[in-house]
């Protein structure tokens, strides 16, 4: 049996931004692994990135300062990156890269895994069933999360979409079921990686989350291992230990811009606003690494979270995104207080497979429904308040108004550090449902009415 062995070159032809073009290569493959040494004798790694001829591209994932052409030796060592995968992950903090930041030792695995993942075979995967409960009332009643599901958070710049993805990540769970979350956070300031940590802490020493952090001035490179190597945590822990997995990806916009980065620096062409043409296909790598499987008990739901330039929904990676995942929830700075989610505007393409009898509450989905056309019935009247006046509304029409109100008081607003229970947030539900006049409530069975309505005294 003939064995491969690692080859080293010194014929560095260029660098270019984050990238060392390799030239004399032979037998070197696309996403093959590679380790740097250079003439001070630091190592640094990296992946390859295209294979032209005798022309190999190396992204090195610590970025190529202070690396000169003369005196640098690369070598390939045949596979794909792979990084030790186990239980040991849970509980730890780590870089974007894996490397501990909390002081301890390195992570162990039982086995290796590539970071690059495979996708799920479609043979085997089962639908998404059965809610990840979050906590928080908008999401658990309006636009639940179920388990295998990839549904992302849209956000507009200068909103909480940190804190409330780091709020999703310390309160979810799955009402007793072996549950864990990765949380990959990318480009973020110091600041908030503090937020974030301190947020996480009691679920991390709890040894229930395994959490890497990208910082803005880390290498861009390492931005987009973060997520791959999340996932790839989270599969094994899945499928292989058999847990429920919340994987939550912030900011995937900082993903995208370090992937037209790297582009421009391959002198790519571009396409829409600069970013490479296969965005839709590299998003789609990372999303679609979720579900459960058959004859496995686990599963992988991926919450992506993106925050949009300038708020434009049209923007290439929330757009892209949008055609990939399940639904989004959408925060918009037209729904004051926190957690500024626009219920109208929000969507979860699974939520009818993960709530209902034996999964949350028999009337979960007509009571969300009911409450969305109330919602929107509400905002017709505001319009119409607008051009005429409230005082010239309808009694009914002010009625909607009024359910409005108790929704944004009573089911909307929750604070950053409180979780409410399922049995609190239906109550909330009802109470808010209870202001309008029974026979409004259309979308309600008469026996769901007589066990959940409210009349008033």
């Amino acid at each position: 049996m003939t064995t491969w062995a690692p080859v080293e070159y010194t014929d560095v032809a260029e660098l270019r931004g984050p990238l060392v073009v390799v030239r004399g290569t032979r037998g070197v493959g696309w996403d093959e692994y590679a380790s740097i040494e250079l003439e001070s004798g630091e190592r640094r790694h990296g992946l390859v990135l295209e294979v032209d001829r005798d022309l190999a591209v190396v992204q090195v994932l610590e970025g190529t300062a202070g690396v000169r052409a003369e005196g640098t030796r690369v070598t390939f060592t045949g596979s794909p990156l792979r990084v030790p995968v186990g239980a040991g992950w849970q509980g730890r903090v780590c870089n974007g890269r894996g490397q501990p930041l909390d002081g301890g030792p390195p992570v162990f695995g039982t086995v290796d895994a590539a970071v690059t993942g495979f996708p799920l075979n479609p043979t085997l995967r089962e639908p998404p069933a059965d809610p990840v409960l979050t906590g928080i009332s908008a999401i658990d009643a309006l636009t639940t999360l179920v388990r295998g599901q990839k549904i992302a958070l849209f956000s507009s710049g200068g909103l909480p979409h940190l804190e409330l993805a780091a709020q999703v990540a310390a309160q979810a769970h799955t009402g007793g079921a072996p549950f864990s979350v990765v949380f990959a956070a990318m480009g973020l300031t110091h600041a908030d990686a503090a937020t974030v940590r301190d947020t996480l802490e009691e679920r991390s020493s709890a040894g229930e989350l395994t959490l890497l952090l990208n910082l803005a001035d880390d290498p861009v490179i390492e931005r987009l291992l973060t997520p791959r190597l999340a996932l790839t945590v989270a599969e094994y822990l899945a499928f292989t230990v058999g847990r429920h997995v919340l994987v939550v990806l912030a900011d995937m916009t900082s993903y995208c811009e370090a992937l037209r980065e790297v582009s421009a620096a391959r002198g790519e062409i571009p396409a829409r606003r600069a970013y490479p043409g296969y965005l839709y296909s590299d998003l789609a790598s990372i999303y679609e690494r979720c579900g459960r499987v058959r004859g496995l008990p686990g599963s992988v739901t991926v919450l992506p979270v993106l925050s949009m330039p300038a708020g434009d929904i049209t923007h290439p990676v929330p757009d892209l995104t949008g055609y990939i995942t399940e639904g989004q929830i959408l925060m918009t700075r037209d729904v004051s207080g926190y957690p500024h989610i626009d219920p109208l505007s929000s969507l979860s393409r699974m939520m009818r497979a993960g709530v209902g009898r034996g999964r949350t509450r028999p009337e979960h989905m007509d009571l969300a429904a009911q409450i969305l056309a109330a919602l929107a019935r509400a905002r017709q009247a505001r319009e119409l308040a607008e051009l005429v006046g409230e005082s010239a509304l309808s009694i009914t029409d002010r009625r909607y108004l009024a359910l409005a109100e108790a929704f944004e008081l009573r089911l909307l607003a929750q604070r950053g550090d409180e979780s409410r229970s399922l049995e609190e947030t239906f109550d909330r539900a009802w109470q808010v449902v209870s202001v309008l006049p029974r026979r409004e409530l259309s979308m309600l069975t008469p026996e769901t009415l007589d066990a959940g309505y409210r009349e008033e005294s």
